[in-house]
């Protein structure tokens, strides 16, 4: 692990000081993400801003009635918290699916919509990666994709979004309040938030230097049943091969989003639009335009049949 400074903020101002005023900082609160890049020389912060102090861990009521979550609640108070798991369900399942008890304990709301997106070759300094390395190739493309994305990718890029609340937040049309080093505030809602690669696949959040996030919002809880599934290779501590976020109308609308198949939780209005046509022509829009390889491209079908499941649930 390359060498590095270490600081506690006292406040969310000076944290974002000291991020902004030190080349190569990064904040730090859980770390289940991070500390894994750093280990693996990926990530090579100079200096560590400790925010898992700062009052950001409450969960409260909106005046709207939807809610607000700050960034260092953690995953675990926020699956268990009983106006997510009454309103927000989708939100619960997603969280209780990720990872293990002992990493939703550490993991906060921030950190974990900020974990990197997923790909063998990012994780093997070895290899050429535009993300980790601009310019020096993908070397997923014609390599091992199985688990890689098959929408929304580039010729730069098709490395995977991995997580599961992300997915249940952008179905819920949440939003990501941040505060920069000038003291100002703004409210980012989610489908913008995550970037897709383009030209630039290092650039993965629609973040400035030294920009914190302080919360997450969401808006008053739609009607609908709620659902999250998640089809993996094993029945726990792994990511998503595909995922699926919904909430469902009894009349055969609603919201659905997909997990794991793109460079972002993926989430398309003429798809849904398309949900009492059935699961076929939801993927058909929701998908028009991928590019899989041959390694993954039954993630296509799987992400239909999947649907056709939380449909099936939904109608009881």
């Amino acid at each position: 692990m390359t060498p590095f400074t270490y600081e506690r903020a006292t406040s969310p101002e000076a944290a974002i000081r000291a991020v902004a005023g030190t080349p190569g900082a990064k904040f730090i609160a859980g770390g289940t993400n991070l500390l894994d890049l750093m280990k693996f020389q990926i990530e090579r912060p100079t200096h560590l801003v400790d925010v898992r102090g700062l009052p950001l861990a409450t969960i409260e009521d909106t005046p709207d009635g939807g809610l607000r979550i700050g960034a260092l609640v953690t995953n675990t108070a926020l699956a268990a918290h009983p106006r997510v798991k009454r309103d927000y369900g989708v939100v619960s399942r997603a969280i209780v699916a990720g990872a293990t008890g002992q990493l939703r304990n550490k993991a906060s709301v921030g950190g974990n919509l900020l974990q990197r997106n997923r790909c063998p070759y990012f994780y093997n300094v070895h290899t050429p990666c535009n993300k980790r390395v601009p310019g020096s190739g993908c070397s997923a493309i014609g390599g091992a994709s199985r688990s890689l994305a098959v929408v929304g990718t580039s010729e730069a890029c098709i490395a995977q979004n991995p997580g599961d609340m992300a997915v249940a937040l952008m179905v819920l049309d949440a939003a990501v309040e941040t505060m920069n080093a000038a003291g100002n505030t703004r409210s980012i809602p989610l489908a913008e938030f995550f970037r897709l690669p383009g030209e630039t696949p290092e650039i993965e959040f629609a973040l400035e230097p030294g920009e914190l996030i302080t919360a997450v919002t969401l808006p008053p809880p739609p009607a609908g049943t709620h659902h999250y599934h998640k089809v993996r290779d094993r029945a726990s501590y792994a990511f998503a091969i595909v995922s699926v976020a919904a909430v469902l109308d009894e009349d055969g609308t609603g919201r659905v989003a997909f997990g794991s198949v793109a460079p972002r939780p993926w989430r398309v209005a003429e798809a849904e639009a398309a949900l009492p046509e059935g699961p076929a022509a939801v993927v058909a829009s929701a998908f028009d335009g991928a590019k899989p390889t041959h390694e993954n491209a039954f993630k296509i079908p799987l992400a239909e049949r999947t649907l056709a499941l939380v449909i099936a649930e939904g109608k009881g």
